[in-house]
């Protein structure tokens, strides 16, 4: 019997940007449905550490594999890869010359090739996931913030990825917004849809995650359940980081 591949699979990764030793060493390993929360200082690493895994930042040791599939062997299966993960970054990359729904259609006719009926039917039905079907017909500078964070989760749902990875969603948001962006990924976190977030909100990681990562200085320093990582963090790093973001 073969066992299921990892969704994430990465070993001995090391990033430099010139002399700085921005990832090391970094070991990681998501089964497939598991929703993931990595966490820690600013400059830690974890913003490059999900971009590398999606494609967008090169590495120059070790190995990423998605689904089982190496990253970076060829270029063709590498995109094919890119097209099965879905990214939210913390700026929400709207195009502000198109609807919400342009937004959200653009790539499923230019990539998937699907008719304009089709492609919007898809996009409606997942705005409507993210509450906000109504908003379809506006431009991004009409909408909160909140409301365009929630556009750019239904977008990149739109091309029914197997893997979602979020960079700080609530980074740029008002306080009041946070909590809707986040009630939007806790309910697509019931529907075992695999997800990697890189946040400081940690009681969205209480309640949501099943593991949680604590990163610092390129390394991955703990990893453990949220009720261990929260109640007992075995390392001292880990312990300072949370007094500081908790009290």
């Amino acid at each position: 019997m073969h066992s299921t591949p990892h969704a994430v699979e990465i070993t001995a990764l090391n990033k430099w940007y010139g002399n700085y030793h921005v990832l090391k060493d970094v070991e990681l390993r998501i089964n497939t449905g598991s929703r993931v929360i990595i966490c820690g200082p600013s400059g830690s690493g974890k913003s490059t550490l999900i971009r590398c895994i999606n494609g967008l930042e090169a590495y120059q040791e070790g190995s990423i594999s998605l689904h089982g599939c190496q990253l970076g062997l060829n270029p063709g299966q590498s995109a094919q890869l890119r097209r099965t993960t879905g990214m939210v970054f913390q700026s929400f990359n709207l195009f502000p010359h198109l609807t919400v729904l342009a937004n959200c259609t653009l790539a499923l006719r230019r990539v998937r090739g699907k008719s304009k009926g089709e492609a919007n039917e898809i996009a409606l039905h997942y705005l409507t996931r993210v509450k906000i079907p109504d908003q379809a017909s506006k431009y991004p500078a009409q909408l909160s913030g909140g409301q365009q964070q929630r556009v750019a989760i239904a977008r990149a749902l739109c091309m029914n990825p197997q893997l979602m990875l979020f960079d700080e969603p609530t980074s740029s948001l008002d306080p009041e917004m946070i909590k809707e962006v986040l009630d939007v990924m806790a309910d697509l976190a019931q529907t075992g849809m695999t997800m990697l977030c890189v946040t400081h909100e940690m009681g969205f990681a209480r309640e949501v995650a099943d593991q949680v990562i604590f990163m610092d200085q390129g390394r991955i320093v703990e990893q453990a359940t949220p009720e261990k990582f929260f109640s007992s963090p075995e390392n001292e790093r880990t312990r300072h980081f949370l007094d500081k973001i908790l009290h």
